[in-house]
């Protein structure tokens, strides 16, 4: 079928409507407008810059999308209608890949869809929990609530994954500069020591020398060799962390690899808990709170658990008995839910527990960045030192045997 942008006019109301309809030419969408009492004024086969709008998606930020919800928020709760506040927050938006899928969704809203609904259809922009709590401030009446809520909670977690990756950003770019300046010393400097060496009878190079000399030969040599082989290793790497075993392997590493286990592990507690309070206290049910977190958390061990534990809330057992014991969760946090479930204050634990695993997160970086540094360092010091014995052990042969006074 083909997507079809029309602009009608409402027999009742007088008003113009712009939408778009599904159908198999222009003369069935037509029928299909004016079957729901309104009158096509204009009806366009959808364009293909349109039908691109994907594509461009990716490139709406987090902070772009905290920011809507936020403005959106405050022009509803100030007794704007809902089609109005979308047009003011689409007006002062930076992004023009945002401001086009709001247009879509101005176009669905105006069209009947519901708010939800239409915000559904742009699943690579908002994700299952802002439509979620989106769908459940409408049935409450509460969508300036929930949406202030959501843009809390996807803040907060743009946060905690932002100081996740600079505290794996840092080594990987000591690493890096290192190997850059290993991979010149081998072959740029050793080489020379090759040449001081030739020409002179009996001379020897020590052992350490001839194999960096090796290593130094064979990449100049088969340098395309070298970068080929990186190359699939790295294909070979992200194929592999695409499939099913090794996603598992991947969130497993993360979880339990020293010293980064601890900090992946309470960053997930905290993405857990933040997400399910937030829930919560939209009203979403709790068996749909936890589908939806267990697809949050991002982790295929932690939602695997998330979802043994939806089986057995399901089956009358409380959340706080659900996920006690079980590996994939910090003992601290069945504990705080089985408070909350006692207290009635469900939602205001999982929030305690969302703070305190945030600041843990923060705690947990400074001590590894505590630990990595000297680490770095002694790594730093050990090449250094292979370097310059392979350069200097030679020079001291030739003196040892008098080429060199």
């Amino acid at each position: 079928m083909l997507t079809y942008r029309f602009i009608a006019r409402n027999s009742a109301t007088g008003e113009k409507v712009r939408s778009i309809v599904q159908a198999d030419n222009e003369k069935a969408a037509a029928k299909l407008i004016t079957d729901r009492g309104l009158t096509p004024i204009e009806v366009k086969l959808q364009s293909d810059s349109t039908k691109g709008l994907g594509r461009i998606t990716n490139r709406i930020k987090s902070k772009d999308r905290v920011l809507f919800a936020r403005q959106l928020s405050t022009l509803i709760n100030a007794g704007l209608p809902l089609v109005q506040s979308l047009r003011s927050v689409k007006s002062q938006t930076r992004s023009k890949a945002l401001a086009l899928v709001v247009e879509e969704i101005i176009i669905d809203v105006e069209g009947g869809s519901a708010f939800s609904a239409a915000l559904g259809k742009h699943k690579h922009v908002f994700n299952e929990i802002f439509v979620s709590l989106v769908a459940a401030g409408e049935v409450s009446g509460t969508l300036d609530k929930a949406l202030e809520r959501i843009a809390n909670q996807q803040e907060k977690d743009a946060e905690l994954v932002s100081k996740v990756r600079g505290a794996m950003v840092y080594p990987i770019v000591v690493l890096f500069v290192m190997a850059l300046v290993v991979s010149f010393m081998i072959i740029k400097v050793l080489p020379q020591v090759e040449v001081l060496y030739e020409g002179i009878p009996g001379a020897k190079l020590p052992l350490v020398t001839k194999i960096l000399l090796g290593l130094s030969h064979f990449a100049v040599k088969f340098w395309w060799a070298v970068v080929l082989f990186i190359g699939l290793c790295v294909f070979a790497t992200t194929r592999w962390i695409n499939t099913v075993g090794g996603r598992s392997a991947a969130d497993k590493f993360k979880m339990k690899a020293w010293p980064i286990g601890p900090l992946f592990m309470k960053m997930y507690m905290a993405r857990f808990a933040r997400t399910a309070q937030t829930l919560v206290a939209s009203g979403v049910p709790l068996l749909q709170t936890l589908e939806v977190v267990a697809r949050a958390v991002n982790n295929v061990h932690v939602a695997g658990s998330i979802k043994a534990a939806s089986e057995k809330v399901k089956g009358g057992k409380a959340l706080s008995e659900a996920i006690a014991n079980d590996p994939n969760f910090l003992e601290l946090v069945p504990n705080m839910i089985s408070i909350g479930e006692q207290s009635g204050s469900l939602e205001a634990m999982l929030e305690k527990v969302a703070t305190y695993f945030e600041k843990e997160v923060d705690e947990q970086i400074k001590a590894i960045s505590t630990i990595i540094e000297p680490v770095m360092m002694i790594g730093l010091g050990v090449a250094a030192m292979v370097i310059v014995a392979a350069i200097l052990l030679p020079v001291y042969g030739l003196v040892g045997q008098g080429v060199i006074k």
